[in-house]
């Protein structure tokens, strides 16, 4: 079954960036993972206002690949770059619908 990744990232500074883009690219590949959306277009169209730079949504095929790329070793420092250089909040979501 497929898995979300859905984040929402608003850097306060660039400098981890150019070097989290490429190693974060080939990680997410290397695990199955694939980008749907990675963009600064998007509006917010209910609810409190939760202002991001940054949407992002990458499928995964199951909930161990989406694991096993947030706790590669190689992806580790790439994280903790992120997370102190931005304000980010990720939801890993299961792709299934419990209201049907």
């Amino acid at each position: 079954m497929a898995f979300y990744s859905v984040l929402a990232v608003t850097p306060t500074t660039e400098d981890w960036i150019p070097d989290y883009i490429g190693p974060a690219n080939a990680l997410v590949a290397e695990h199955g993972g694939k980008y749907l959306a990675r963009t600064a277009s998007h509006e917010q169209l209910e609810g409190n206002d939760q202002p991001s730079a940054l949407r992002i949504v990458i499928e995964w095929p199951s909930r161990e690949a989406a694991s096993g790329f947030m706790n590669d070793p190689r992806y580790v420092p790439h994280l903790k770059a992120r997370t102190a250089g931005s304000t980010s909040v990720h939801f890993l979501i299961e792709g299934k619908d419990d209201l049907a």
